[in-house]
């Protein structure tokens, strides 16, 4: 795992652009197509925004989302909506390579199972993604895996419908889908996430965000995350 720290969460969110634009060059070159599948949050906008500026392989370039609120089409808490907002409308990324998770679907578990079926149409039929952008919350969530939901304990699905977080049920991305990711890319910011960043780092499996692999891992933070 490698760590880097930096003054302030507009340089975090800078290099986390860097940084995908790298790796994004540096698959599509090896295989062809470069999968990416990002988190929401007010860091990771302006990371998207920094992103549509990058020299990136725009044709060969798909996006996935790690997660998503049960909510109406261009409903402003939609992830998708921002997304759309920051990256699509400033980059010549093709429409289509942007993949929407299926909540509008009437049965969430049917919504999870398809979009399980997109990321296996681009991923193989293992299921590996290049590279998975995740955040931290305060409360040591990540993706939209939360302390106490059923779906922290789920091994046979990669995409799973979530109970009630914050006034809306979610679809999300599993612990195994996460831990196969070729590599993750954390993004935390912000004095709210010390706490739980010093958890995290010392691997306390009682944290959410403690499960997830940290053998691909690099952490991009802020001074404000990260404390001493």
């Amino acid at each position: 795992m490698k760590i880097e720290i930096f003054d302030n969460a507009d340089l975090a969110a800078q290099k986390a652009a860097d940084f995908i634009a790298s790796e994004a060059r540096h698959v599509v070159a090896l295989r062809g197509r470069f999968i990416l599948a990002v988190s929401g949050g007010r860091t990771p906008w302006k990371m998207l925004r920094a992103l549509a500026d990058k020299d990136v392989p725009w044709e060969g370039m798909h996006i996935l989302q790690v997660d998503e609120r049960i909510a109406p089409e261009g409903d402003s808490e939609r992830n998708m909506t921002h997304i759309r907002g920051n990256l699509l409308l400033h980059s010549p990324l093709p429409f289509e390579n942007i993949h929407a998770m299926k909540v509008n679907e009437d049965d969430p578990e049917a919504g999870a199972d398809s979009y399980a079926g997109t990321i296996r149409d681009l991923a193989g039929p293992q299921a590996i993604i290049d590279l998975i952008h995740l955040g931290l919350g305060a409360d040591g969530h990540t993706a939209s895996l939360i302390p106490g939901d059923p779906v922290l304990n789920l091994t046979g699905k990669d995409v799973a419908a979530t109970g009630i977080y914050q006034g809306r049920r979610r679809l999300t991305l599993t612990y195994p889908i996460i831990n196969r990711a070729r590599k993750i890319m954390w993004l935390i910011t912000g004095s709210e996430k010390n706490e739980m960043f010093q958890r995290f780092l010392s691997g306390d499996i009682s944290v959410p965000a403690g499960r997830i692999s940290q053998e691909q891992a690099i952490i991009i933070a802020d001074k404000e995350a990260a404390g001493k």
